[in-house]
């Protein structure tokens, strides 16, 4: 289907320069080389009208107070915020903003699931679907590693986190579902553990759509973009985290590489394999047992989900888990793995410097502006369907457009 589509269009686009440059190096390489001008990137993008403005009016108040209201229309104009990285007030505004995001967030967590979770602590969320190549595996794995550590010497320093998931899994799905039921036991463990108390708790979001969506990302503390390099096309729940202020962990994947090349590398936590380097893994062989071996907390995270310390009722309920990632894994979890923790525990140093930590934020706000609707569906407009785009305010629904005439 996707060869008879590509002959009889006459332009195939990805969704992010390193998908549509994937597209053109390798699973359509032939076509590209045969009709090379047909192919283009349109990186995916937002719109800001409901994901900062309606989403989270008190942030889009604080941006509007100090550069204006364009920016709803123009995202671009968010590169004046850059002026006020430094203004004192301004930090002060948008730590009160997200202050009073994650307050609310945690009167719903609590009313819905029972649980009650640390205000202060830091919220850090993944939310998408359920898939072995975005990793949600690889985040569980973190949080037993923060659990273990926290057993193991409760006295220790340690940076307060609640971490949420969120996602649905296909019907059909085993190992999805799987992966689901692992990080409910995870956080039915560390949610009732007195030794841990406040210092970590786990969420599932049930139900993850839109509408809560609109509720969790202004919240967000940190956003994680982790799916293995060269398997996710874009991705937008990146860049609605970035537009509201959270800071990403992430792989360079996707448009992630696009949200590094315009907040800069030192406003994000990049870590991981490249495409590259998985390429070259794949080649060599990818062997997960020489990690197991020589990674200590890898191994204890996963003979603990091995031996049923998770689920004590079936021991046996999360092998197939275990079994998949010691000798089928597709996504190179573990070689990840070291990586991903080391750059976890850089987000909790920085996270310890709120002042650093806001100015991040605002540095993140401020270079969104590529990531608008506006400006991809300008772009589709223009290259592909051949019309120009017009920024004329169309007339509401059930307003007649004699009136809109009229108001001209």
């Amino acid at each position: 289907m996707a060869f008879l589509s590509i002959v009889c269009s006459h332009a195939i686009n990805g969704v992010a320069a390193i998908h549509s440059d994937i597209l053109k190096a390798d699973i359509f390489k032939d076509f590209y080389e045969m009709y090379p001008e047909r192919f283009q990137n349109k990186t995916n993008g937002i719109t800001p009208r409901r994901w900062l403005l309606l989403c989270n009016p008190a942030l889009a108040d604080a941006i509007s107070e100090k550069i204006g209201d364009s920016w709803a229309t123009h995202l671009d104009h968010l590169s004046k915020l850059e002026e006020f990285v430094n203004d004192p007030g301004f930090l002060r505004t948008i730590q009160s903003v997200k202050q009073e995001n994650k307050l609310k967030l945690a009167s719903l967590i609590k009313h819905d699931y029972g649980v009650s979770i640390n205000p202060a602590s830091m919220y850090d969320i993944q939310v998408k679907r359920i898939h072995e190549y975005k990793r949600q595996l690889l985040n569980c794995l973190h949080i037993i590693t923060l659990y273990n550590r926290i057993k193991k010497n409760p006295s220790a320093p340690f940076v307060p986190r609640t971490i949420m998931v969120g996602g649905k899994a296909a019907p059909g799905y085993h190992m999805a579902k799987k992966i689901i039921r692992l990080i409910c036991a995870v956080g039915r463990l560390v949610n009732n553990d007195p030794i841990v108390g406040d210092k970590l708790k786990v969420i599932y979001l049930e139900n993850y759509r839109v509408t809560l969506a609109e509720k969790i990302i202004p919240a967000a503390d940190l956003s994680e973009q982790i799916s293995t390099a060269g398997t996710e096309a874009s991705g937008t729940g990146n860049m609605k985290f970035m537009l509201n202020g959270a800071l990403t962990i992430g792989t360079l994947d996707g448009a992630n590489v696009e949200m590094l090349e315009e907040a800069g590398d030192k406003n994000m936590f990049i870590f991981g394999m490249t495409v590259e380097e998985v390429e070259e893994l794949k080649r060599k062989g990818y062997n997960a047992w020489d990690y197991y071996n020589k990674i200590p907390e890898l191994k204890q995270c996963v003979d603990q989900i091995q031996n049923g310390f998770f689920s004590p009722q079936d021991p046996n309920l999360f092998k197939d888990i275990v079994n998949v990632l010691l000798n089928h894994d597709r996504f190179f979890l573990f070689a990840d793995y070291e990586a991903y923790i080391k750059c976890q525990d850089e987000v909790a140093k920085v996270y310890t410097n709120p002042t650093a930590w806001t100015k991040m934020a605002i540095r993140n706000i401020a270079a969104s502006g590529k990531f608008s609707s506006d400006r991809t569906i300008a772009e589709y407009a223009r290259e592909i369907w051949g019309v120009e785009p017009s920024w004329e305010k169309l007339p509401a629904p059930h307003e007649p457009r004699e009136i809109q005439d009229d108001a001209k």
